[in-house]
Formats: structure tokens, sequence, C-alpha cells
């Protein structure tokens, strides 16, 4: 946008004299300083390591072979795991992680809290440094107190949690789904594959299931009145089907559900769906075969089709998949402090399309800033749009909110079942941030560290 519309900004508590500007740039200094310290962030995983997921005690981030080998032997995680609160590993066995000088508790804290801050420094990375060209410094002194800079805590010299593991954002940015045309038709070719997936970069990777070897799936993207046609190779060890979700389908043989319109695509087979998209809005794809195991482990992605005239205005969006079987309670395939962050510039609107591909309801809350609910399962609501600050999504549901970016600040944004979010550890699964920052140049200086 040209221009910005004034934002006031809250006055910050007074700043510990102790913790000046020039000593946090000390801090600062040693990952490079400022936005230029994250030019060279690229978003590249590890390499897994094969080991199993599980849902019991905190876990160290170098399992024993025994152990690793036991887990790989398993390619799915038990049907009877727990939603346990203590997925994530502590915080002393994280290599980000750190301790406090002489391994004291700070006065008046307790173990939670060291834990809880070694989740956002995690979180945040070595991001840290580039808040102080982005916020004005009484801003900028008040996060660095925060986070405790001043400890150069080993986080503080990492990438984020989040540009660590695989990304659907990042990876949509990077290598979006882009069809063949052939006589009109907009062919898209996928596959159907068994896959190792982190959930974050210190557990190790859970065994699942991903469509092109990413979970979620690519986003399939088409316009409105588009004819499509989706190939998808089955690579699995069993058979399996493909259902388009929200779909009007002329022709209902393609609707994806086996023994009722299709029979089941075998190991080793590619089958075709053709249709014409004439319904628009945030729709979905997945396994609608074995559904509970498949999608559970897995097997979903989001399915965009873009209306003709567009009724939404909005500068930025974010596809946000919720999941709660494989690894626990996600976004996007991914529990904090590895979920990439909303990110805008004041005066922006983003367009957040939530989809609930779990077998939860989760209530979506957002601090701060309301939200404007403009669209239901792909539906436009019309003059039925409301507003609110928090949006409870049922299984198979997907919303469309927009959010003016009208406040500055980092706003936190969760499931509200508070143990899909908080434990004694601190947050873990369904959170994420709304990030917004003062100038579009900010939101593209990140964005751009984060692609490099």
């Amino acid at each position: 946008m040209d221009t910005l519309p004034q934002v006031d900004l809250p006055t910050p508590d007074p700043v510990d004299p102790a913790l000046s500007r020039r000593g946090f740039l000390r801090a600062a200094a040693l990952t490079g300083g400022g936005l230029a310290a994250v030019a060279g962030i690229a978003a590249c995983a590890p390499a897994a390591t094969g080991a199993g997921w599980t849902f019991g005690p905190a876990l160290s981030a170098a399992p024993s072979a025994a152990a690793a080998s036991s887990a790989a032997a398993s390619a799915a995680p038990s049907a009877a795991a727990s939603h346990d609160m203590s997925a994530s590993p502590s915080p002393a066995a994280s290599a980000g992680a750190s301790t406090p000088p002489g391994g004291a508790i700070p006065a008046g804290w307790t173990a939670h809290d060291v834990e809880a801050r070694d989740k956002v420094r995690r979180y945040v990375g070595d991001l840290a440094p580039a808040f102080k060209d982005i916020y004005p410094a009484p801003v900028f002194l008040k996060l660095a107190a925060i986070l405790g800079v001043e400890d150069d805590y080993p986080a503080l010299h990492q990438k984020p949690a989040f540009v660590q593991v695989p990304q659907l954002v990042l990876n949509d940015a990077l290598t979006p789904l882009t069809p063949e045309i052939v006589d009109g038709v907009k062919v898209f070719r996928l596959t159907i594959d068994e896959i190792q997936a982190k959930i974050d970069e210190l557990l190790p990777p859970v065994a699942g299931l991903g469509y092109n070897k990413q979970w979620p799936g690519p986003t399939i993207r088409v316009n409105q009145g588009d004819k499509v046609r989706a190939l998808f190779t089955n690579n699995l060890q069993e058979t399996t089907g493909v259902h388009f979700h929200g779909v009007e389908f002329d022709d209902f043989f393609q609707d994806g559900v086996p023994f009722v319109t299709q029979l089941p695509i075998k190991p080793g087979e590619t089958y075709a769906y053709d249709f014409v998209a004439r319904n628009a809005g945030s729709l979905m794809y997945h396994s609608h075969h074995n559904a509970t195991d498949q999608v559970g482990r897995g097997l979903l992605g989001a399915f965009l089709v873009d209306a003709k005239p567009e009724p939404v205005k909005y500068d930025r969006e974010y596809v946000w998949i919720s999941n709660d079987q494989l690894g626990g309670f996600t976004i996007n395939g991914h529990g904090f402090p590895a979920v990439v962050p909303v990110l805008a510039a004041a005066g922006e609107t983003v367009r957040v399309r939530f989809m609930n591909e779990g077998i939860m309801m989760h209530p979506w809350h957002l601090h701060g800033l309301p939200m404007r609910v403009v669209a239901r399962d792909g539906h436009p609501l019309g003059s039925a749009e409301f507003t609110c600050d928090t949006l409870g999504v049922n299984p198979g549901e997907r919303y469309d909110v927009l959010i003016d970016a009208k406040t500055l600040g980092i706003w936190a944004f969760h499931c509200h079942i508070l143990p899909h979010a908080e434990a004694a550890n601190g947050m873990f699964g369904m959170v994420n941030t709304l990030i917004v920052v003062p100038e579009k140049a900010h939101v593209d200086a990140i964005v751009s560290a984060l692609l490099a």
C-alpha cells in the first residue's frame, strides 16, 4: 500500500536501565544484527532420522539407536495414542534451550517459566535482532527484556524453529503446484507417498502419509469455471481414494468415495478426477478411504477456487489447516514453536482460511484484534457476516476471516481449548502469532529472508 494509517503505539512499561539499547545491540551483533542477520535464512529441513512419534514423556532430541529402530518398525502411530501434553521436548533436551547462569532459576520463577520462555526463544530464533530495525526503540527494548537477550542464549544464533522444518506456507510460495494446460484443461499431477514428517525441529520425525511427499499436501489453486484434471499416483502399500471436499460435481462418479463412486486406487495405479470448478471458495482435498487412518496420518490439503469476480479484498492470505491426530495438535502439520507466523503491515488486511481436517472442534482465538467472518464452507456470508475474536471450526468446516492489521505488535493466535495449546512446560501444539509491523517493506524483508 502506498500510504499507511497513523498507528498509535502503546506506551511501554519502564525498561530496566541495565538493559540499554547499546547492551542489546552488542548481543544482537553476535548474530549479525538487524534484518541483515536473517538474509541468509533458508527454508530447508534437516534429514529425517527415521524415528517414530510418541505421545509419552518429553523426548530427547537424540533418541537411542534402539528406540529409533523400534519406532521405525511401525509405519503408523498407535491408534491408542493419547494427546498427552508433554509431547514437546523439555529445554534440558533441547539444543536451542538455555540454562540460567550457574544453573539457577531467576528469583520468583519456577522451571515452568524457564521452559515456557525457551519455547518462545526457539520460535523467534535469530529474527530477534531484526526487531531493532522494525519497531521503535522503546518497544524493541521491551521485547529484548522479555526474551532475555542479554543471556546470549543458543536460540539467538539459530534459525527460527518454523524455518528448520518443511512448511506448507513456504512450499506454496517457493514451489507452487503449477498445472499443465492440455486442451484447455488444467492438469495437476500428484503422488501419494509414505513420508517422515517433522512436527518441530527437535522431535524425531513421524511416520505419516503425504501428497507429493508433503503434509499438508500442496495447495491446488484454480479459477472458478476452470476445467480441472487431478491425476493421483498411489505410491502407498495400500489402496486409497481422493475426495475434493466441498466441490459441487456435475458427475457424481468424480466424488472420490471408494465403493460408492469408484473402485479404490490400487498401489502403483494412477487415477484421474475430471471436473469443472463451478463453486468458488476455500475447499479441501483428502482421502476418503480408511480415512480415519489416512487423513489422520496426513492425506489432506487445501483446494482453493478463486471467484470471478473476487468479492473479498485483501492484501495477504494465510492457509491454516488444523489436524489433531498425526503428531498431536498441529497447524499446517506442525506444533508450536515450529508454526509459521501470520505477517502483516499496519493498515493491511489479511485473509485467513481456516480448514479443520481433524476430529475435534477448535475455537481459534486472536488476541488484540477482531476477525471479520466473511465466508463459511466456501460460501460468502454477505449480510450474515459477523465479527468475533474467537471462532469455533468443526471437523470438515472452512471459515474465511479478514483481519484489519490496525495495531502493531506480536499477537497470540491459538486454539482456546487450553490443553491443545499450553502445558506445564510452556506453549505447544495449536499456537501461532499474528505479527504486525509498521511498514510493508518490513514484511517483505522478513519473507525474503525466510525464502532465501
